[in-house]
């Protein structure tokens, strides 16, 4: 295991420092970049226009690494990368609370399945809220666990009761990381798993939800109020009704899938390990459905069924669907197939020794490819080496223009730079003719223009511009004009 959690370290870390990838990063990065140059915590911020889009807990690990590193990629996405390690460390952590002693070797199983992971290597590379709201989902479901079972121990005072209060704070912090998922899903994985169990909570359970969860709302307080106090109904409708509601009842922000999206993203997040993780599944469910089946790992298999099944259900209910959304239900998945390799490799040192080299080997390759494939193939796809080319060639102070597309990869890279709205939303402009009315309108005589490479012809053959083309990647270029 140590060999195992000593690969896990550059398949975790390596890969941070690479231009920012899609629509969210880059504005993620930046928004933390505002409230660190402006010292307020509460207020996100967009090209100094407020976004409330989701909660800080993302934006003040940035402030932090900002702070420390410096604003660049590496520290925008370090906090998720501490993140996805901790989530290894807290199945290691649930893993010695609640295996029997003569199963010792599951709890490393945990370990070795969850850094191996490629879901969770994935998103903790990654700098958006999804894997931040895992980790304190994680903690929260793992107290409880871990509860329950001391609970049915008859163990008292602190060792019953310290999961307790970890779970009530932990829900609190997922409050701040991505919003009222982060109170809805710790109570109705727990309902589940008792109606799964054919059981009652006990009482102390329930009379902890007098103290319990005001301890939650206190932790979320420190931003929620001040945020109401400050800017009430606008905070309200966009925050709550907006980002909450409408993003789950329609496609407003235009992520429609189908309902059986996560049935097969899910599974995907699980490779190398997806036939353990089937397995695993299988025997969760058969064991919830037959209490005369089940066997010593039940109540923990159930348990991860429960934990998995709620994110499951809402966000396939969701019209609006992404594939890091699912990701609150990767820890309970990686439990499933560590049950289900550890049944496996117990049985011989052949079949244990395969699996940890699975396991090796995975960590290895995305090792090798965050070095050499992931590199380039990010700055393909970012408008960062474009910007680069402009600004040494010394057009580092001119406005830059959208032309047929909006960009937001450009929202850390260019900034204050970008033509906007009253609103602070990008300025998508339609034909070159529009290029030329901006730049007269502006007083200036010259800008940059981003655009399509399929559009960039209009440009090069419209008469009243002079153009040049600086740089292009995969799928932009970035064109210097001029007025004739």
């Amino acid at each position: 295991m140590i060999a195992i959690a000593l690969l896990s370290l550059p398949a975790f870390l390596l890969g941070l420092t690479v231009p920012f990838i899609g629509p969210d990063e880059p504005r993620y990065a930046e928004v933390g970049r505002e409230m660190w140059r402006s010292g307020d915590l509460i207020t996100p911020t967009l090209a100094a226009y407020h976004w409330f889009e989701k909660p800080p807990l993302l934006y003040w690990l940035e402030t932090l690494f900002y702070s420390i590193f410096g604003v660049n990629e590496f520290a925008a996405r370090l906090g998720p990368a501490l993140c996805g390690l901790s989530i290894i460390v807290c199945l290691w952590l649930l893993g010695r609370a609640v295996v029997d002693d003569n199963e010792r070797q599951l709890t490393s199983w945990f370990v070795v399945i969850a850094a191996s992971t490629l879901g969770l290597i994935t998103f903790s590379h990654a700098a958006s809220t999804d894997i931040v709201v895992t980790l304190p989902l994680t903690v929260a479901m793992s107290s409880f666990f871990i509860y329950d079972r001391r609970s049915a121990a008859d163990e008292i005072g602190w060792r019953l009761y310290g999961p307790l209060l970890l779970m009530y704070v932990a829900a609190g912090f997922a409050l701040l990381a991505k919003g009222l998922i982060g109170i809805m899903f710790p109570p109705a994985i727990i309902i589940l798993f008792y109606v799964l169990s054919h059981r009652w909570p006990n009482r102390r359970l329930l009379v902890s939800s007098l103290w319990g969860i005001p301890i939650t709302l206190a932790v979320a307080a420190v931003w929620y109020v001040p945020m109401y106090v400050k800017y009430g109904g606008e905070f309200i409708q966009e925050f709550i009704i907006r980002q909450h509601f409408e993003r789950f009842t329609t496609n407003v922000f235009q992520h429609p899938q189908r309902f059986y999206f996560y049935l097969y993203v899910l599974p995907l997040m699980t490779l190398p390990w997806l036939p353990f993780f089937v397995a695993g599944l299988w025997r969760a469910v058969r064991q919830a459905i037959s209490p005369e089946r089940r066997e010593a790992s039940s109540s923990l298999l159930i348990f991860c069924f429960s934990w998995l099944l709620v994110p499951l259900v809402f966000f396939s209910t969701s019209t609006s669907k992404l594939p890091g959304y699912i990701l609150p239900a990767i820890p309970p998945s990686i439990i499933m197939a560590a049950i289900g390799v550890h049944s496996l490799a117990k049985k011989s040192r052949v079949r244990m020794w395969i699996c940890a080299g699975i396991a090796g080997a995975t960590m290895i390759t995305v090792t090798i490819l965050l070095v050499t494939a992931f590199p380039p193939s990010a700055a393909s796809e970012s408008v960062k080496p474009l910007l680069d080319v402009a600004n040494r060639r010394g057009f580092g102070a001119e406005k830059i223009l959208l032309l047929h597309n909006e960009n937001f990869n450009a929202e850390f890279y260019a900034g204050d730079r970008l033509s906007r709205d009253p609103n602070g939303k990008q300025v998508k402009l339609y034909g070159p003719s529009e290029v030329e009315q901006v730049i007269r309108s502006s007083g200036s005589t010259s800008a940059l223009v981003l655009v399509p490479k399929e559009y960039l012809h209009q440009l090069l053959e419209y008469q009243d511009l002079t153009c040049e083309v600086l740089a292009e990647n995969h799928d932009d270029a970035i064109v210097a004009v001029r007025l004739r």
